[in-house]
């Protein structure tokens, strides 16, 4: 029997901290709404699990390993599923050779990018930002490198101003 309870602590653990790193990620995308409800059910489930493991503790300090345990495993899990949902908007400065530029912008275009021309110091090379969705980074950097091997790409998390 107490197994089953090792193993549900373990298991809410996951759930709880898998959530609270899902709540920021909401949270700093804007969806303030929804973050509030997963702070909500974060918090109803911690009590319950805390409750739960701080009873007889001394007597049973499985509980505890089992919680620590759920936490290691949560937060794991919690960045996976962050980078699987990948929300938000990414900018990418790009330093290309001039002569690639073309054959990249429109197979940028092709994939809906946004796309932005800036002049550099010298004609050798010209500066591209690029906005696209997180999730999308993959197929951007692919897009920049099978037209230049060369290409210095930065790539940064951006709120789009509205």
């Amino acid at each position: 029997m107490k197994i089953i309870i090792y193993f549900a602590i373990f298991l809410f653990k996951i759930i709880e901290d898998a959530l609270a790193t899902l709540r920021l990620i909401v949270v700093s995308n804007g969806k303030k709404k929804l973050g509030a409800i997963l702070q909500f059910v974060v918090t109803l489930i911690w009590i319950i699990l805390t409750g739960t493991v701080l009873m007889g503790i001394q007597k049973d300090i499985f509980k505890a390993v089992s919680f620590a345990f759920g936490a290691l495993v949560g937060s794991y899990f919690g960045s996976y599923l962050e980078e699987k949902i990948a929300l938000g908007t990414n900018v990418f400065i790009v330093e290309i050779n001039f002569k690639k530029m073309i054959n990249v912008i429109n197979d940028l275009k092709k994939e809906n990018f946004k796309i932005f021309k800036i002049k550099s110091g010298n004609d050798e090379n010209i500066i591209l930002m690029i906005l696209g969705a997180r999730k999308k980074a993959n197929k951007i950097v692919s897009i920049i490198k099978a037209n230049d091997k060369n290409a210095f790409i930065l790539s940064e998390k951006v709120k789009v101003a509205k």
